[in-house]
């Protein structure tokens, strides 16, 4: 047995520990126990009623680091499935997208069956899957996409469509008790989709035919009886039994899900079994909330986007922030990108010195699959914003400068991942710290410490660095008997920087420059008003 393996199977990362549950549920690690279908199957869903938002990416992203942890425990082969349900109705015009007029007259059709707002598509399932693929692609994440549409219509879930209609009042028995009694006299877990119109249906089934595979239901339009086969794309499934279905004709072995759909897993779990299947492992993740604390919607467009992430940080953040804590809800909004940049950084820095099970307990163990690239940058994000800031540009030519000083030969060319950071940096400066900026006048004992602070500085050797630096502040600080050093460095980033937090200032000052910031100072110590932003 490897070393990794070995210590793959003692720790307590949590995507080891969905690796190990679904070894469990298949019996074993060894080659022998692997599946008939020949590999252990890994879904992700997607409903693509709107346009993709990060918690997709987040259920693909997580689910692959499961996937790599139980290749590393296990030599069975694995598939990634991306499913989008594209076959569903379109139930409401969404609030963010063009052309919202077209979509209306096609309330109720298959996504697939609606045309593409955009225009770049034969319709807005097709338009919103493009985009949930590029993502991942761009990603390179490895994966099958699966379109419901295709799945029914070449009948490759007729089978277990049929064992649906076989088993039709044990499903029942099992739902109905969900729903109130309104719904319960109407309720079917088949839809038919109307000959006539296109629209998927939700009427109630006067006859069921499960040796001839046919379902019979009323026309909402012509009030006749209507006889259709569940089979061929004719008819689909509510969501909760379309869910145990699909587990059972692809035979999923794992599929996690968010919070809100506990009650439906559950649910879909008891279909399922009755169907004669084994319902999946899967982690139940927390959700991600807005700038406001409440849920992000595909529909309300009120979280993050994708590409919005991508203009302020590097990919390798975005799946940072995925990997920490699945089970703990967190904000998805702007301010939480410099934070994630810079743990994806100092992660990189601690995975080098690692011992081999520490590393796999880092988070960019599991983002790069093992595969961690060797990155060497001792200049943080939150540096770059406040040199940024200090600099009032958006021009990278102007930080690089300062770059090439602290790190004799950097260059763009030299260095591309930093010269991505220090883009995205300006980026985030330009959107979200100027516009906030909010300088204030120092107090007597502020001003006095940075005037301290000055003869300290220009007492220092040339060239120092930022630890030495750091001390000479701190020991300002202490000097002016700040009831907390906290209160000190705040004082420092307000009234130098118009913000209430920065980086470490010692780092920020060796980047800068100690003559540069030693101006800086006594510009701010000069000015009696508020500084413009």
């Amino acid at each position: 047995m490897s070393l990794i393996r070995e210590l793959g199977e003692q720790t307590r990362a949590w995507p080891f520990e969905e690796a190990r549950a679904i070894i469990k549920r298949i019996g074993g690690a060894s080659i022998d126990n692997t599946p008939k279908k020949g590999y252990v199957l890994f879904e992700t869903g997607y409903g693509p009623s709107g346009l993709p938002h990060i918690g997709t990416f987040g259920e693909v992203a997580r689910t692959t680091m499961v996937r790599n942890a139980f290749s590393v425990l296990s030599d069975i082969p694995t598939r990634l499935i991306a499913f989008s349900d594209d076959l569903d109705g379109l139930r409401k015009v969404p609030e963010n997208v063009p052309n919202e007029e077209m979509l209306k007259p096609h309330l109720g059709k298959p996504l697939t069956s609606v045309p593409d707002p955009f225009g770049t598509h034969d319709s807005f399932g097709s338009h919103n899957n493009a985009r949930l693929k590029a993502f991942l692609d761009k990603f390179q994440f490895d994966y099958d996409f699966y379109s419901s549409t295709e799945c029914y219509q070449k009948g490759l879930f007729d089978e277990s469509l049929l064992q649906v209609l076989y088993h039709y009042d044990q499903v029942m028995e099992v739902i109905l008790p969900t729903l109130g009694k309104e719904r319960q006299a109407t309720y079917s877990p088949f839809l038919p989709i109307c000959p006539n119109t296109g629209v998927v249906l939700q009427v109630p089934i006067h006859e069921i035919n499960s040796s001839l595979g046919n379902i019979v239901y009323r026309d909402p339009d012509t009030n006749s009886l209507t006889e259709v086969s569940v089979t061929g794309g004719h008819c689909k499934l509510q969501w909760k039994a379309d869910w145990a279905m699909r587990w059972s004709a692809l035979e999923v072995d794992y599929e996690m899900s968010g919070k809100d759909l506990i009650d439906s897993v559950r649910l879909s779990g008891k279909i399922s079994r009755i169907l004669g299947a084994r319902p999946p492992a899967g982690l139940t993740y927390e959700l991600f909330l807005d700038e406001n604390a409440e849920k992000i919607s595909k529909s309300r467009g009120n979280g993050l986007t994708i590409d919005q992430w991508l203009s302020y940080g590097p990919p390798e953040s975005l799946s940072q922030y995925m990997y920490n804590k699945p089970k703990t809800a967190k904000r998805l909004y702007f301010d939480v990108i410099p934070k994630s940049v810079d743990e994806y950084l100092n992660n990189i820095v601690k995975y080098n010195t690692q011992e081999p099970e520490e590393r796999l307990r880092n988070g960019v163990w599991h983002i790069h699959g093992g595969e961690v690239p060797d990155i060497e940058i001792d200049i943080s994000f939150a540096v770059l914003l406040n040199l940024a800031s200090a600099c009032n540009t958006d021009d990278p030519a102007v930080l690089w400068g300062f770059i090439g000083r602290y790190a004799a030969g950097a260059t763009p060319l030299s260095d591309p991942f930093l010269d991505r950071l220090v883009m995205h940096a300006l980026s985030f400066y330009r959107d979200f710290v100027k516009p906030k900026k909010s300088y204030r006048e120092p107090d007597d004992k502020e001003r006095a410490a940075m005037i301290d602070l000055i003869d300290r500085l220009e007492l220092l050797d040339q060239n120092p660095d930022a630890e030495t630096i750091q001390t000479e502040v701190y020991a300002a600080g202490k000097e002016h008997e700040f009831d907390s050093l906290r209160d000190w460095f705040k004082a420092l980033y307000e009234v130098l920087f118009g913000d209430t937090q920065g980086p470490r200032f010692g780092s920020f000052v060796a980047l800068y420059g100690v003559r540069e910031t030693v101006v800086l100072i006594k510009d701010a110590l000069e000015k009696n008003t508020q500084r413009p932003t």
